[in-house]
């Protein structure tokens, strides 16, 4: 299905040469030349718009640093850098599982070092992020339940209550998103545009790559991998694995939003608890 306002973009931006890339839930992506390279158009579907706004402001923000330069935007498209490489589950795929780690982490001081005026109203606070995992351990308490989605609320809460280093965060950092650039190394792209503690951007990275469960439900892995970013990021080993853990419920809680049960996270989540403080 063509999207129905490709044309106007190619004439508004003076785009050409449009290739369909990929179809995801909230947008059709397209790579089209632009002042004579390759770039990527992302159409936006009428689900995707509120979402993909925080992710155009979080893009502004970053300004390159580690991320896709953000070229033209509105309401309904965004015309970005393309970083057409490989990405980083290639390297994992090839036995460089550290390696690919390590860049994560590098990849996230990149972002995080980003300076400027932040763009408060359009980035989402992690307290608002969360609201899923509250939602759900309220739910168990009043059933008289001390169930995983419980003990993960309380370390949130703690963790939210007191935040150290906030920074406009990516929000959804992992291997399929990061790829690299012939000129400019290993870019980031698709954030969710938050704002809260940095250090919630590396919580995700542990739970993928999706495509290789068998490396994600590995605990050795798990914690030498989370060694790997504390010791890149500068930040506490331990409140690494509290965000790790919270956010793995959180992810699950969100799928028993839709109906689904998520052992995939909780199984993250049960590997990380036995080693909380």
């Amino acid at each position: 299905m063509t999207p129905p306002h490709l044309n106007h973009y190619l004439e508004m931006w003076d785009l050409s040469a449009p290739q369909p890339l990929a179809e995801t839930a909230t947008s059709w992506v397209y790579t089209v030349v632009f002042g004579g390279a390759r770039v990527v158009l992302k159409l936006l579907k009428p689900i995707g718009v509120e979402d993909e706004k925080n992710g155009a402001a979080a893009l502004r923000y970053f300004n390159g640093q580690g991320a896709v330069h953000l070229l033209r935007d509105d309401d309904q498209a965004h015309l970005l850098e393309y970083a057409d490489g490989e990405n980083l589950t290639a390297l994992v795929e090839r036995g460089e599982d550290e390696k690919a780690t390590a860049i994560i982490g590098d990849v996230l001081n990149r972002l995080h070092a980003a300076t400027g005026d932040l763009p408060s109203d359009d980035l989402t606070p992690l307290q608002v992020r969360f609201r899923s995992l509250f939602k759900q351990a309220q739910a168990d308490s009043r059933n008289g339940s001390d169930s995983i989605y419980v003990r993960a609320a309380r370390v949130a809460e703690e963790l939210l209550s007191q935040p150290c280093e906030v920074r406009v965060l990516h929000g959804d950092i992992h291997h399929y998103n990061i790829r690299r650039h012939s000129q400019r190394g290993w870019l980031a792209y698709d954030p969710k545009g938050l704002i809260g503690e940095r250090i919630y951007d590396a919580a995700n990275t542990l739970c993928n790559p999706g495509g290789l469960p068998e490396l994600v439900r590995n605990e050795a892995r798990l914690l030498k991998n989370a060694a790997i970013l504390a010791e890149r990021l500068g930040c506490d080993f331990s409140r690494l694995l509290a965000f790790i853990y919270s956010y793995a419920c959180l992810n699950a809680s969100w799928y028993m939003e839709d109906g689904q049960y998520q052992d995939h996270s909780l199984g993250v989540a049960r590997l990380v608890e036995p080693h909380l403080h």
